[in-house]
C-alpha cells in the first residue's frame, strides 16, 4: 500500500506556527524551510463574525449554514463544535486555525479528473455537521479538544505555501469546509490571486443562501453522497438526503464547479445493489453520465467497529452497476484494483490513464480541441471525436504562481470566459474544452492542455516539467 502524503512540518515547508500552549498535533514529515509565517494576518483569539444567522422570538439565536439550523443560547455551540453564539450573533471561532497540513496527490480527495497527476495542498480544522457513526476521519472531525486546532495559517500564507510547494491547488478536506465558511472563502480568494485553485472535500450538507456564496469561490469538489435513503442518513448520519441531492443538482446546472461524487459502502447499509443502481440512475438522469463515482472501501472505525471491511468484490460490482446505467466514469477506492481506478475511453473503451492507487502510469492524453455544442470552431466530426469530461492541466504558466491556467477566465477557471461563468452567479455551461485518447482519435476520459490561442497543443507532460512538478508522481 502506497504511504500515506506528507505532512508538513510545523517549522518547516508551510511555515505553521502554533498557538501558545498548543499541541503540535499530528506527526509531520516534511522539513523544507520556506520562510513563509502563517500567523500573519490571524486574529489573535481565531474569532470572526458570521453572516448567516437570525434571532427567533424566544431569545434563541440561530444558524442558518446547514440544514441543521442549530438554535442557541448564550455560549452555545452548534453540533459542529465551532459555530458560537456570542452576544446576540454567531461567530467562527476556528478561523486561521488548523488541525494539521498535507501535501497529497489529487487523486487521494479523490479527484481523477481533476489535474490528474499533480500535488494537492491539503488542510482542515476541527468539528462537522453531520454526525456520520463510521467516520473515517473522527479524531479530527468529532474533536471537542481546542488543541487539535494545533496549526495557525493565514488565508496569505495557505496560498503562498502552496504557491512554494507547487502544488496548482488547496483542499479544505479532513473536515467539512462548509462549517468555516469564511475562512475557506477567504483562503480560495488568496489563492485565486496567485492563480491557484481551491477545492472543496465535502458532504454537500448546506443550506442554499450559504452554498451560493461557498461554490462561488470553489473551483472543484468532492461531494460524499454517503448512502441513497434517508434512512441511511437518519439512522448513521443524524442527517437527512435531500439536502444533499439539492446541493448536487445546483453544482451541475448552476455553476461552472467541476465536482465528483464519493460513496463509501458500508457492508449492510447502503450496498444493496438495488440502491446503487437507483443512485446511478439518478446520477445520470439529473446529473448526466459525465460526473465521475468513486466506490470505496468502508474499515471499521469510529462506532462501528463491528462492522466488516468492505469487500472488493462489493466495490467491483457497484463500478459495474454504475457503468451499466449510463455512468461514464465508476472508480473503485481504498482497496488494490489498478483496472477499477484507471480511466478509460467511453466509446472504444482504451485505457486512457492508467492508476494503482495514487501512482499514474501510462498517460493517453493528446492535445486536441473538442467542444459543447454551440463553442465549436470547426465541426465536431472534423475534431475527430465527442466532449469529454474533467479539468486538465492548461496551456500557460501563470507568472506569479508557475501554475497552468488556461487562456481567458479567472485563475482557478479552465477555459471559460468571465462572461460564461456569468460572474460566479447563475446557470452556465461547463468549459468548452476536450480531450482525445490515442486510440481511434475520439474522445477521451478527460480534457488535456491545449492551446487555446491556437498554437501548437502542449502535451500534459510537458507542462508538468514547466510548471516544476514530476512528470509521474512517485510512489507517496
Amino acid at each position: 500500500m502506497p504511504a500515506e502524503g506528507y505532512r508538513v512540518d510545523a517549522r518547516g515547508a508551510a511555515g505553521v506556527t502554533a498557538p501558545p500552549g498548543a499541541s503540535r498535533g499530528r506527526p509531520r514529515r516534511l522539513r523544507d524551510n520556506t520562510g513563509v509565517t502563517m500567523a500573519s494576518r490571524v486574529p489573535t483569539d481565531f474569532t470572526v463574525p458570521t453572516t448567516y444567522w437570525h434571532r427567533l422570538d424566544d431569545g434563541r439565536v440561530q444558524c442558518d449554514v446547514c440544514p441543521r439550523n442549530c438554535r442557541l443560547h448564550e455560549g452555545q455551540r452548534g453540533l459542529c463544535f465551532v459555530r458560537e453564539r456570542q452576544g446576540d450573533a454567531i461567530v467562527l471561532t476556528s478561523y486561521g486555525r488548523s488541525s494539521g497540513f498535507c501535501v497529497d496527490p489529487v487523486e487521494k480527495k479523490p479527484l481523477d479528473h481533476f489535474l490528474p497527476g499533480t500535488s494537492i495542498f491539503s488542510f482542515g480544522t476541527a468539528g462537522c455537521n453531520l454526525a456520520c457513526r463510521f467516520c473515517q476521519n473522527w479524531d479530527i472531525s468529532k474533536s471537542r479538544e481546542i488543541d487539535t486546532l494545533a496549526d495557525a495559517a493565514s488565508p496569505e500564507a495557505i496560498a503562498r505555501t502552496a504557491q512554494r510547494l507547487g502544488c496548482p491547488s488547496v483542499a479544505f478536506t479532513y473536515n467539512d469546509p462548509v462549517i468555516f465558511l469564511e475562512y475557506a472563502v477567504d483562503v480560495a480568494d488568496a489563492c485565486h490571486a496567485l492563480g491557484i485553485r481551491a477545492v472543496a472535500v465535502t458532504a454537500g450538507y448546506i443550506n442554499p443562501e450559504p452554498r451560493t456564496e461557498f461554490y462561488r469561490h470553489m473551483d472543484a469538489a468532492n461531494v460524499d453522497l454517503k448512502g441513497f435513503s434517508e434512512r441511511f442518513y437518519a439512522d448513521l448520519c443524524a442527517g437527512h438526503l435531500a439536502p444533499v441531492l439539492d446541493t448536487l443538482v445546483y453544482l451541475r446546472h448552476e455553476t461552472a464547479v467541476w465536482f465528483e461524487i464519493t460513496n463509501l459502502l458500508i457492508p449492510g447499509w447502503n450496498d444493496d445493489p438495488a440502491e446503487i443502481e437507483a443512485m446511478a440512475k439518478w446520477v445520470v438522469s439529473e446529473l448526466g453520465p459525465d460526473v465521475p463515482i468513486h466506490f470505496t472501501a468502508f474499515h471499521p472505525d469510529y462506532k462501528m467497529l463491528d462492522t466488516p471491511p468492505t469487500p472488493p468484490v462489493t466495490l467491483t460490482r457497484a463500478r459495474e452497476i454504475a457503468l451499466a446505467n449510463g455512468v461514464r466514469y465508476a472508480y473503485t477506492g481504498n482497496v488494490f484494483d489498478a483496472a477499477g481506478q484507471s480511466t478509460y475511453c467511453h466509446r472504444c473503451g482504451a485505457l486512457v490513464i492508467e492508476r494503482d492507487w495514487y501512482r499514474l502510469g501510462r498517460y493517453r492524453l493528446t492535445g486536441v480541441r473538442h467542444a459543447d455544442p454551440g463553442r465549436l470552431r470547426r465541426p465536431a466530426r472534423e475534431m475527430g471525436g465527442a466532449p469529454a469530461a474533467g479539468r486538465h492541466v492548461g496551456p500557460r504558466l501563470t507568472a506569479a504562481a508557475g501554475v497552468p491556467r488556461s487562456g481567458g477566465g479567472a485563475p482557478g477557471r479552465s477555459g471559460a470566459s468571465a462572461s460564461d461563468r456569468g460572474a460566479g452567479r447563475g446557470p452556465r455551461s461547463p468549459p468548452a474544452v476536450g480531450a482525445a485518447c490515442q486510440r481511434g482519435g475520439h474522445a477521451g476520459s478527460a480534457r488535456s492542455a491545449v492551446d487555446h490561442e491556437g498554437r501548437k497543443p502542449i502535451r500534459p507532460a510537458a507542462v508538468v516539467r514547466a510548471a516544476g512538478w514530476p512528470a509521474r508522481p512517485a510512489v507517496w
